[in-house]
Protein backbone atom coordinates (compact mmCIF):
# COMPACT_ATOMS: atom_id res chain seq x y z
CA UNK A 1 0.00 0.00 0.00
CA UNK A 2 1.20 3.37 -0.70
CA UNK A 3 2.03 6.31 1.15
CA UNK A 4 -0.25 9.32 0.63
CA UNK A 5 1.46 11.98 0.14
CA UNK A 6 2.45 14.62 2.69
CA UNK A 7 0.02 17.89 2.31
CA UNK A 8 1.79 21.57 3.15
CA UNK A 9 -0.69 24.51 2.52
CA UNK A 10 0.71 27.76 2.22
CA UNK A 11 -0.96 30.92 1.35
CA UNK A 12 1.45 32.10 -1.13
CA UNK A 13 4.04 29.79 -3.40
CA UNK A 14 6.04 31.90 -5.58
CA UNK A 15 7.72 30.49 -8.13
CA UNK A 16 11.49 32.34 -9.57
CA UNK A 17 14.20 33.47 -7.28
CA UNK A 18 15.24 36.61 -9.42
CA UNK A 19 14.40 40.55 -7.61
CA UNK A 20 10.71 40.09 -8.67
CA UNK A 21 9.74 36.84 -6.56
CA UNK A 22 12.08 37.83 -3.65
CA UNK A 23 10.40 41.68 -3.35
CA UNK A 24 7.40 40.07 -3.32
CA UNK A 25 8.20 37.64 -1.42
CA UNK A 26 9.67 40.24 1.43
CA UNK A 27 6.14 41.97 0.92
CA UNK A 28 3.82 39.34 0.97
CA UNK A 29 5.47 37.69 4.48
CA UNK A 30 5.57 41.16 6.13
CA UNK A 31 1.87 41.13 5.05
CA UNK A 32 1.44 38.30 7.25
CA UNK A 33 1.21 35.68 4.61
CA UNK A 34 2.62 32.65 4.44
CA UNK A 35 5.48 32.40 1.70
CA UNK A 36 7.74 29.99 0.33
CA UNK A 37 9.54 30.84 -2.97
CA UNK A 38 11.00 27.98 -5.68
CA UNK A 39 13.64 28.31 -7.50
CA UNK A 40 15.08 26.16 -9.74
CA UNK A 41 18.94 27.49 -10.54
CA UNK A 42 20.38 29.76 -8.19
CA UNK A 43 18.51 33.30 -6.70
CA UNK A 44 19.76 35.89 -8.99
CA UNK A 45 20.47 33.83 -11.63
CA UNK A 46 19.24 34.97 -15.42
CA UNK A 47 18.30 38.62 -15.63
CA UNK A 48 18.29 40.08 -12.47
CA UNK A 49 22.31 39.95 -11.83
CA UNK A 50 23.02 40.53 -15.85
CA UNK A 51 21.36 43.85 -15.13
CA UNK A 52 23.32 47.05 -14.49
CA UNK A 53 21.59 47.80 -11.55
CA UNK A 54 20.71 51.38 -12.24
CA UNK A 55 17.77 52.41 -10.91
CA UNK A 56 16.30 55.02 -12.95
CA UNK A 57 13.86 57.43 -12.77
CA UNK A 58 13.10 56.63 -16.91
CA UNK A 59 15.59 59.58 -18.13
CA UNK A 60 16.47 57.10 -21.16
CA UNK A 61 13.03 56.97 -22.13
CA UNK A 62 12.97 60.74 -22.76
CA UNK A 63 15.75 60.49 -25.60
CA UNK A 64 13.54 60.21 -28.31
CA UNK A 65 12.69 63.98 -27.00
CA UNK A 66 9.02 63.17 -25.29
CA UNK A 67 8.17 62.14 -21.97
CA UNK A 68 6.66 58.50 -23.10
CA UNK A 69 4.38 55.97 -20.36
CA UNK A 70 7.50 54.21 -19.79
CA UNK A 71 9.21 57.30 -18.45
CA UNK A 72 6.34 58.77 -16.49
CA UNK A 73 5.55 55.46 -14.79
CA UNK A 74 9.02 54.88 -13.32
CA UNK A 75 9.66 58.29 -12.57
CA UNK A 76 9.41 58.01 -8.83
CA UNK A 77 10.90 54.26 -8.34
CA UNK A 78 14.27 55.94 -7.26
CA UNK A 79 12.69 57.65 -4.41
CA UNK A 80 11.15 54.17 -3.53
CA UNK A 81 14.27 52.73 -3.56
CA UNK A 82 16.33 54.97 -1.46
CA UNK A 83 13.50 54.86 1.25
CA UNK A 84 14.09 51.22 1.41
CA UNK A 85 17.94 51.22 1.55
CA UNK A 86 17.58 53.82 4.41
CA UNK A 87 15.46 51.20 5.86
CA UNK A 88 12.33 53.37 5.65
CA UNK A 89 10.54 51.86 2.99
CA UNK A 90 8.59 48.83 2.56
CA UNK A 91 11.12 46.42 2.54
CA UNK A 92 14.57 46.72 4.51
CA UNK A 93 17.61 47.34 1.89
CA UNK A 94 20.32 48.53 4.59
CA UNK A 95 22.24 45.59 3.33
CA UNK A 96 22.13 46.75 0.06
CA UNK A 97 25.65 48.22 -1.36
CA UNK A 98 25.17 51.31 -3.46
CA UNK A 99 27.88 51.34 -5.87
CA UNK A 100 26.74 54.87 -6.80
CA UNK A 101 24.28 57.73 -6.13
CA UNK A 102 24.18 58.97 -9.13
CA UNK A 103 24.96 58.21 -13.11
CA UNK A 104 25.21 60.39 -16.13
CA UNK A 105 24.30 61.06 -19.47
CA UNK A 106 27.11 62.49 -22.04
CA UNK A 107 26.81 62.59 -25.80
CA UNK A 108 29.57 62.48 -28.07
CA UNK A 109 30.73 66.05 -30.06
CA UNK A 110 28.68 65.12 -33.46
CA UNK A 111 25.89 67.60 -33.81
CA UNK A 112 22.72 64.38 -33.77
CA UNK A 113 23.84 63.70 -29.90
CA UNK A 114 23.68 66.85 -28.91
CA UNK A 115 20.78 67.83 -29.74
CA UNK A 116 19.35 64.74 -28.50
CA UNK A 117 21.07 65.43 -25.14
CA UNK A 118 19.40 69.04 -25.47
CA UNK A 119 16.08 67.99 -25.92
CA UNK A 120 16.16 65.27 -22.97
CA UNK A 121 17.92 67.98 -20.69
CA UNK A 122 14.61 70.42 -21.34
CA UNK A 123 11.87 67.95 -21.06
CA UNK A 124 13.65 66.29 -18.09
CA UNK A 125 14.10 69.98 -16.18
CA UNK A 126 14.80 69.32 -12.52
CA UNK A 127 15.46 65.72 -12.77
CA UNK A 128 19.40 66.34 -14.68
CA UNK A 129 21.51 68.50 -13.78
CA UNK A 130 24.67 70.17 -16.53
CA UNK A 131 27.79 69.28 -15.48
CA UNK A 132 30.80 71.87 -15.63
CA UNK A 133 34.04 70.61 -16.67
CA UNK A 134 35.65 70.81 -13.29
CA UNK A 135 33.40 68.35 -12.02
CA UNK A 136 33.69 65.73 -14.25
CA UNK A 137 34.01 62.16 -13.48
CA UNK A 138 37.70 60.76 -14.34
CA UNK A 139 36.80 58.47 -16.88
CA UNK A 140 35.62 62.30 -18.91
CA UNK A 141 38.33 64.56 -17.37
CA UNK A 142 40.42 64.57 -20.76
CA UNK A 143 41.33 67.40 -22.91
CA UNK A 144 39.50 66.01 -26.12
CA UNK A 145 36.01 65.25 -24.15
CA UNK A 146 34.35 67.54 -26.62
CA UNK A 147 30.63 66.32 -25.69
CA UNK A 148 27.93 67.72 -23.11
CA UNK A 149 27.61 66.15 -19.50
CA UNK A 150 24.66 65.68 -17.17
CA UNK A 151 24.19 64.14 -14.07
CA UNK A 152 21.24 62.34 -12.92
CA UNK A 153 19.88 62.08 -9.70
CA UNK A 154 19.34 58.46 -9.18
CA UNK A 155 21.61 55.48 -8.36
CA UNK A 156 23.40 52.25 -9.04
CA UNK A 157 23.24 49.46 -6.88
CA UNK A 158 25.20 46.20 -6.26
CA UNK A 159 22.57 43.41 -7.23
CA UNK A 160 24.11 40.64 -5.96
CA UNK A 161 24.06 42.65 -2.07
CA UNK A 162 20.63 43.53 -3.43
CA UNK A 163 20.07 39.29 -3.73
CA UNK A 164 21.29 38.64 -0.99
CA UNK A 165 20.03 41.35 1.49
CA UNK A 166 16.18 40.25 0.52
CA UNK A 167 16.63 36.18 1.07
CA UNK A 168 18.32 37.40 4.20
CA UNK A 169 14.90 39.26 4.82
CA UNK A 170 12.97 36.16 4.28
CA UNK A 171 15.68 33.52 5.85
CA UNK A 172 14.52 30.16 5.37
CA UNK A 173 11.62 30.45 2.80
CA UNK A 174 13.55 29.97 -0.48
CA UNK A 175 13.81 26.65 -1.62
CA UNK A 176 15.86 24.58 -4.78
CA UNK A 177 13.22 22.95 -6.83
CA UNK A 178 14.36 20.66 -9.57
CA UNK A 179 11.78 19.69 -12.35
CA UNK A 180 13.23 16.54 -12.81
CA UNK A 181 11.27 15.38 -9.70
CA UNK A 182 8.71 18.16 -9.34
CA UNK A 183 4.96 18.90 -11.30
CA UNK A 184 2.65 21.37 -11.36
CA UNK A 185 -0.90 19.80 -11.96
CA UNK A 186 -4.02 21.18 -11.90
CA UNK A 187 -6.76 19.56 -10.60
CA UNK A 188 -11.06 19.51 -12.50
CA UNK A 189 -11.55 22.83 -10.21
CA UNK A 190 -8.50 24.57 -12.27
CA UNK A 191 -6.61 24.98 -8.95
CA UNK A 192 -2.89 24.32 -9.56
CA UNK A 193 -0.85 22.56 -6.95
CA UNK A 194 3.12 21.50 -6.76
CA UNK A 195 3.86 17.73 -6.98
CA UNK A 196 7.37 16.85 -5.59
CA UNK A 197 9.08 13.47 -5.28
CA UNK A 198 11.51 14.43 -2.35
CA UNK A 199 13.58 11.91 -1.13
CA UNK A 200 12.04 12.27 2.17
CA UNK A 201 8.77 10.71 -0.07
CA UNK A 202 5.96 12.77 -1.67
CA UNK A 203 4.75 16.34 -1.74
CA UNK A 204 1.94 18.48 -2.47
CA UNK A 205 2.28 21.83 -1.52
CA UNK A 206 -0.74 23.74 -1.66
CA UNK A 207 -1.55 27.44 -1.79
CA UNK A 208 -4.17 30.25 -2.06
CA UNK A 209 -1.90 31.85 -4.95
CA UNK A 210 0.98 30.42 -6.77
CA UNK A 211 2.71 33.28 -8.41
CA UNK A 212 4.98 33.05 -11.53
CA UNK A 213 7.92 35.21 -11.56
CA UNK A 214 10.51 33.40 -13.47
CA UNK A 215 11.37 35.75 -16.17
CA UNK A 216 10.89 33.86 -19.32
CA UNK A 217 10.47 30.41 -17.73
CA UNK A 218 6.89 31.61 -17.20
CA UNK A 219 5.85 30.87 -20.56
CA UNK A 220 7.40 27.04 -20.02
CA UNK A 221 5.44 26.65 -16.89
CA UNK A 222 2.40 28.10 -18.01
CA UNK A 223 2.90 25.33 -21.24
CA UNK A 224 3.03 22.76 -18.64
CA UNK A 225 0.26 23.23 -17.49
CA UNK A 226 -1.78 23.53 -20.59
CA UNK A 227 -2.23 27.51 -20.30
CA UNK A 228 -1.25 30.20 -23.05
CA UNK A 229 -2.21 33.04 -20.99
CA UNK A 230 0.04 35.96 -20.61
CA UNK A 231 1.62 35.50 -23.63
CA UNK A 232 5.14 36.76 -23.44
CA UNK A 233 7.87 38.18 -25.88
CA UNK A 234 11.64 37.97 -25.38
CA UNK A 235 14.00 40.75 -26.28
CA UNK A 236 17.54 39.43 -26.77
CA UNK A 237 20.61 41.15 -26.27
CA UNK A 238 24.33 40.59 -26.09
CA UNK A 239 25.83 42.50 -23.15
CA UNK A 240 30.04 42.40 -23.59
CA UNK A 241 31.92 42.44 -19.90
CA UNK A 242 35.78 44.00 -20.09
CA UNK A 243 38.02 43.39 -17.53
CA UNK A 244 40.52 46.06 -17.63
CA UNK A 245 43.04 47.85 -15.60
CA UNK A 246 41.68 51.45 -14.79
CA UNK A 247 41.70 52.76 -11.44
CA UNK A 248 38.38 54.32 -11.90
CA UNK A 249 34.68 53.21 -11.64
CA UNK A 250 32.18 54.64 -13.81
CA UNK A 251 28.30 54.73 -14.63
CA UNK A 252 26.09 56.47 -17.43
CA UNK A 253 24.68 56.35 -20.75
CA UNK A 254 26.52 57.75 -24.16
CA UNK A 255 23.45 59.23 -26.31
CA UNK A 256 23.64 59.06 -29.88
CA UNK A 257 21.10 59.87 -32.72
CA UNK A 258 18.76 56.65 -31.92
CA UNK A 259 16.02 56.61 -29.04
CA UNK A 260 17.78 54.66 -26.61
CA UNK A 261 21.51 55.37 -24.97
CA UNK A 262 24.40 54.45 -27.94
CA UNK A 263 26.39 52.48 -24.73
CA UNK A 264 25.54 52.18 -21.47
CA UNK A 265 28.63 51.70 -19.52
CA UNK A 266 27.97 50.18 -15.45
CA UNK A 267 31.68 49.55 -13.10
CA UNK A 268 31.61 46.37 -11.19
CA UNK A 269 34.45 44.06 -9.31
CA UNK A 270 35.38 40.56 -9.20
CA UNK A 271 36.34 38.44 -6.24
CA UNK A 272 39.45 39.60 -6.28
CA UNK A 273 39.10 43.07 -6.68
CA UNK A 274 39.49 43.17 -10.16
CA UNK A 275 37.65 45.75 -12.31
CA UNK A 276 35.35 45.30 -14.90
CA UNK A 277 33.02 47.45 -17.28
CA UNK A 278 29.53 45.81 -18.51
CA UNK A 279 28.50 47.75 -21.87
CA UNK A 280 24.76 47.55 -23.00
CA UNK A 281 22.35 50.13 -24.67
CA UNK A 282 21.82 49.86 -28.42
CA UNK A 283 25.30 48.11 -28.46
CA UNK A 284 23.69 45.13 -26.70
CA UNK A 285 20.59 45.13 -28.73
CA UNK A 286 22.63 45.13 -31.87
CA UNK A 287 24.57 42.21 -30.60
CA UNK A 288 21.92 40.13 -30.11
CA UNK A 289 22.66 38.95 -33.86
CA UNK A 290 26.17 39.63 -33.82
CA UNK A 291 28.89 36.14 -33.02
CA UNK A 292 30.32 37.32 -29.72
CA UNK A 293 33.73 37.96 -32.15
CA UNK A 294 31.66 40.41 -34.06
CA UNK A 295 30.31 42.23 -30.85
CA UNK A 296 33.60 42.62 -29.20
CA UNK A 297 35.31 44.02 -32.40
CA UNK A 298 31.97 46.26 -32.59
CA UNK A 299 32.71 47.19 -28.98
CA UNK A 300 36.16 48.20 -29.51
CA UNK A 301 35.28 50.17 -32.31
CA UNK A 302 32.60 52.30 -29.99
CA UNK A 303 34.85 52.83 -27.13
CA UNK A 304 38.19 53.75 -29.33
CA UNK A 305 35.63 56.36 -30.85
CA UNK A 306 34.02 57.57 -27.88
CA UNK A 307 36.47 57.48 -25.44
CA UNK A 308 39.84 57.15 -27.64
CA UNK A 309 42.09 58.16 -24.48
CA UNK A 310 41.57 55.13 -22.59
CA UNK A 311 44.21 52.19 -23.50
CA UNK A 312 42.09 48.85 -23.67
CA UNK A 313 45.28 47.21 -24.69
CA UNK A 314 45.47 44.05 -22.55
CA UNK A 315 42.26 44.31 -21.55
CA UNK A 316 39.87 40.60 -21.62
CA UNK A 317 36.64 40.25 -23.44
CA UNK A 318 33.83 38.38 -22.72
CA UNK A 319 30.00 38.53 -24.35
CA UNK A 320 26.28 37.68 -22.39
CA UNK A 321 23.85 36.61 -24.20
CA UNK A 322 20.86 37.33 -22.44
CA UNK A 323 16.57 37.10 -23.21
CA UNK A 324 14.79 40.02 -21.42
CA UNK A 325 10.97 38.40 -20.63
CA UNK A 326 8.26 41.11 -20.89
CA UNK A 327 4.64 40.13 -21.17
CA UNK A 328 3.69 40.42 -25.08
CA UNK A 329 3.00 43.94 -26.27
CA UNK A 330 1.10 44.91 -29.94
CA UNK A 331 4.10 45.69 -32.67
CA UNK A 332 7.08 44.04 -29.54
CA UNK A 333 6.71 47.45 -28.08
CA UNK A 334 8.54 48.07 -24.84
CA UNK A 335 5.81 47.67 -21.86
CA UNK A 336 5.52 50.87 -19.67
CA UNK A 337 5.20 49.25 -16.43
CA UNK A 338 5.56 46.17 -14.26
CA UNK A 339 2.80 43.63 -15.31
CA UNK A 340 0.85 41.09 -13.37
CA UNK A 341 -2.56 38.90 -14.31
CA UNK A 342 -4.31 36.60 -13.50
CA UNK A 343 -3.79 33.16 -15.48
CA UNK A 344 -6.28 32.49 -17.99
CA UNK A 345 -7.67 29.01 -17.04
CA UNK A 346 -6.21 28.52 -13.71
CA UNK A 347 -8.48 29.80 -10.27
CA UNK A 348 -5.26 30.38 -7.83
CA UNK A 349 -2.67 31.35 -10.48
CA UNK A 350 -0.99 34.81 -11.25
CA UNK A 351 1.61 35.65 -13.77
CA UNK A 352 3.71 38.61 -13.62
CA UNK A 353 7.10 39.98 -14.98
CA UNK A 354 8.63 43.12 -13.82
CA UNK A 355 9.96 44.48 -16.97
CA UNK A 356 12.62 45.84 -15.68
CA UNK A 357 14.50 46.19 -12.34
CA UNK A 358 13.71 49.24 -11.49
CA UNK A 359 9.84 47.88 -11.47
CA UNK A 360 10.08 45.37 -8.83
CA UNK A 361 8.69 47.29 -6.37
CA UNK A 362 6.13 48.18 -8.84
CA UNK A 363 5.32 44.67 -9.28
CA UNK A 364 4.80 43.98 -5.79
CA UNK A 365 2.13 46.74 -5.54
CA UNK A 366 0.42 45.25 -8.08
CA UNK A 367 0.29 41.82 -6.48
CA UNK A 368 -0.79 42.99 -3.30
CA UNK A 369 -3.29 45.09 -4.71
CA UNK A 370 -5.19 41.70 -6.70
CA UNK A 371 -5.00 39.92 -3.33
CA UNK A 372 -6.82 42.25 -1.71
CA UNK A 373 -9.51 42.60 -4.36
CA UNK A 374 -9.59 38.96 -4.15
CA UNK A 375 -10.23 38.82 -0.43
CA UNK A 376 -7.26 36.48 -0.26
CA UNK A 377 -6.50 37.18 3.85
CA UNK A 378 -3.44 35.44 5.80
CA UNK A 379 -4.91 31.85 6.62
CA UNK A 380 -2.17 29.15 7.12
CA UNK A 381 1.09 29.76 9.58
CA UNK A 382 4.18 30.12 7.90
CA UNK A 383 6.09 26.44 7.53
CA UNK A 384 9.23 25.34 6.52
CA UNK A 385 9.88 23.25 4.07
CA UNK A 386 13.26 21.96 4.63
CA UNK A 387 12.75 18.60 5.50
CA UNK A 388 11.99 18.27 1.50
CA UNK A 389 13.93 20.45 -0.50
CA UNK A 390 17.55 22.14 0.19
CA UNK A 391 17.50 26.49 0.45
CA UNK A 392 18.52 27.88 -2.65
CA UNK A 393 21.94 29.03 -3.11
CA UNK A 394 23.20 32.87 -4.47
CA UNK A 395 23.78 32.81 -8.11
CA UNK A 396 27.44 33.96 -9.06
CA UNK A 397 27.60 36.98 -11.40
CA UNK A 398 28.16 37.02 -14.95
CA UNK A 399 31.49 38.47 -14.75
CA UNK A 400 32.79 36.19 -12.01
CA UNK A 401 31.55 33.18 -14.61
CA UNK A 402 33.35 34.82 -17.76
CA UNK A 403 36.45 35.69 -15.55
CA UNK A 404 37.04 32.96 -12.97
CA UNK A 405 40.15 33.48 -10.82
CA UNK A 406 43.86 32.32 -11.97
CA UNK A 407 44.92 29.57 -9.71
CA UNK A 408 47.09 30.22 -6.88
CA UNK A 409 50.75 28.94 -7.10
CA UNK A 410 49.55 26.32 -4.48
CA UNK A 411 46.36 24.99 -6.41
CA UNK A 412 48.63 25.07 -9.74
CA UNK A 413 50.99 22.54 -7.90
CA UNK A 414 48.40 20.38 -6.70
CA UNK A 415 47.23 20.07 -10.24
CA UNK A 416 50.55 18.87 -11.48
CA UNK A 417 51.87 16.46 -8.80
CA UNK A 418 47.80 15.33 -8.48
CA UNK A 419 47.09 11.28 -9.05
CA UNK A 420 45.74 9.90 -11.94
CA UNK A 421 42.54 9.22 -12.69
CA UNK A 422 41.42 5.65 -12.60
CA UNK A 423 41.14 4.20 -16.10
Amino acid sequence: MSTPPHEIHLDIAIIGGGVAGLWLANRTKSAGFSVALFESNALGSDQTLASQGMIHGGMKYTLAGTLTGASEAIADMPKHWRACLCGEGDVDLRHTRILSDHFFMWSGDDLGSKITSFFASKITRGRVDAVHPDRRPPLLRHKDFAGSLYRLEDLVIDTPSLVANLANNIDGCCYQIDWQQAQLQRDSSGKIHLKIAATAGELCIYAQRFIFTAGKGNAQLLAELGLEQPAMQLRPLQQVMVKHQHPFDFYGHCLGREATPRLTISSHRLPDGASVWYLGGSLAEKGASMTPEALVELAQQELQELIPWVNMEGAEWACLPIDRAEPRQPDFARPDNAFVAPATGADNLLVGWPTKLTLAPNLANQVLALLTGNRITPTHPQVSVRDWLPLAPLAKTPWEHAFPPALSAEDSLALRFREPDDE
